[in-house]
């Protein structure tokens, strides 16, 4: 058996999995907690609130069976997280999420003085504030006494290890992520760290996701006597991790994941030069991912309950299905978090358009939700021809797996079929199988696939539909 770690940007999830990759009944804990958000567009979590929901986790799931049935612990965590650590290995600053903005001024600086088509190509990332050269340089400016005390930077993954074992790596499929690695050599790029302001020293050194880490702290292994012996294996990010636990691991599955945010992923053994407006990370050393992810998913649904006092979900679900597609009036552009794929614009806000006295708040909703779902056909436009031509999309994340109205939408707007993935947390699916085939447990990650599940179907007229809405979107977007 392995355990599988889940640390998201609104929870973190700790289960067990046997060695076909399935889920122990009963053998699983979650822990929720919510980011700290500022009026200038901060999005922050404190790395001692994540470690104790991990620990809080494992002892909830009691891994205390003998040592040889707990082979390895597999972690996956949220791409682009940022953290400062004094020379001891103790954080000193937030977690700086993706979704914090206060940086797009010094990633309109370096746009201005950089190659951005340059950058893009080698790191796979655009000069944006999700990424930590933007980033850096803010803080830099910003809490320059802070940074002063900053020995080395890092993410979750590493103040984990940190905390477990002493010491911590930074995997290439979390470096790939932070707009500081060359994707071709899978070493840290030297004109982007001098964008950023930093060198070397100034990071972790990189590990491959098989570099395995045993011999936890004494006080921890005596916490979790089942755990001494255990294969601890480096972070990877949790888009890669959702891609294996949703069984696209070649290029014949697209995989689109809508959570807090939301994405279209394609994983390749050979790595392709992104097209404009996507990203290129990495699961591996051997792996490539291209991609978009928006900053935008459940997030936004979220917001429309707060904000609107809504029912319950199944009459959200109920009522939505009621309404006509595009036929409230209204048009949306949904970055209330700034946006990223494919305009990478963050100083972008939401906007809607069109509202009358007769509107109601099912119709904002739908706008809404519609309005997500164009975003994601935009992606879906610039990724299809970097996956196989019959490809599948395989869909998971809380927020589209818990609404049919949402998935048939989002069908409808990419004029192709989606289907629902069989397992519902396709990340923490994704960390074990991981875990599993990096100790032999699987021969390849392609022999794990499960059967997946509902089909939803676009509909011709209503596609044609929302091709003009998209339209339209465009339009309102170029007018603010």
């Amino acid at each position: 058996m392995v355990i599988a770690l889940d640390v998201g940007t609104s929870s973190t999830r700790a289960a067990f999995y046997g060695g076909d990759g399935r889920s122990i009944a009963g053998r699983s804990h979650q822990v929720q907690y919510t980011p700290t958000l500022t009026r200038d567009g901060g999005v922050e979590l404190d790395a001692q609130r994540l470690l104790e929901a991990v620990v809080e986790c494992l002892d909830a799931i009691h891994p205390n069976r003998p040592p040889e049935e707990t082979r390895a612990v597999g972690l996956a965590t949220f791409w682009h997280g940022l953290l400062g650590f004094d020379a001891g290995g103790h954080p000193i600053t937030p977690i700086y999420m993706w979704a914090d903005t206060r940086s797009a001024r010094e990633a309109q600086v370096l746009r201005s003085a950089l190659d951005d088509e340059g950058v893009h190509a080698r790191t796979g990332c655009h000069l944006h504030s999700s990424y930590w050269p933007a980033k850096l340089r803010w803080l830099a400016r910003e809490r320059p006494a802070e940074v002063t005390r900053v020995a080395r930077w890092g993410s979750f993954g590493e103040f984990l290890e940190i905390s477990l074992f002493g010491e911590a790596t930074t995997s290439v499929s979390m470096a790939s992520a932070t707009g500081l690695m060359d994707q071709a050599t899978a070493r840290w790029d030297a004109e982007a760290m001098a964008a950023a302001e930093i060198d070397e020293s100034h990071l972790f050194r990189l590990s491959d996701r098989t570099d395995p880490r045993r011999g936890l702290r004494s006080s921890w292994s005596s916490r979790w006597p089942g755990l001494r012996t255990a294969a601890w294996f480096p972070a990877v990010g949790d888009g890669a991790a959702s891609n294996v636990g949703s069984d696209c691991v070649d290029p014949s599955r697209i995989a689109l994941n809508v959570g807090t945010s939301a994405a279209l992923r394609v994983i390749r053994r050979e790595r392709l030069a992104p097209p404009r407006g996507l990203w290129s990370y990495r699961l591996d050393r051997n792996h490539a991912m291209v991609g978009g992810a928006t900053s935008e998913g459940g997030n936004i649904y979220a917001w429309c309950r707060q904000v609107l006092r809504l029912g319950s979900h199944e009459e959200i679900e109920a009522a939505l299905a009621e309404l006509p597609p595009d036929d409230h009036g209204l048009t949306m552009l949904p970055h209330l978090a700034g946006e990223r794929s494919p305009s990478w614009r963050d100083d972008r806000h939401g906007t809607i358009s069109g509202i009358r006295l007769g509107t109601s708040s099912i119709e904002i909703v739908r706008a809404a939700l519609e309005a997500v779902a164009l975003r994601l056909g935009a992606v879906y436009d610039l990724l299809a021809p970097c996956a196989a031509r019959d490809h599948m999309i395989v869909a998971s994340g809380a927020a589209l797996g818990h609404s049919r109205a949402w998935t048939q939408i989002v069908a409808d707007v990419m004029g192709q079929p989606v289907t629902w993935a069989a397992e519902s947390e396709a990340t923490s699916r994704g960390a074990a199988l991981l875990a599993l085939q990096a100790i032999g447990a699987l021969p390849d990650l392609v022999s794990a696939r499960q059967p997946v599940g509902e089909t939803f179907v676009p509909d011709r007229a209503r596609h044609i539909r929302y091709r003009e809405a998209l339209e339209r979107q465009r339009r309102l977007d170029e007018r603010v």
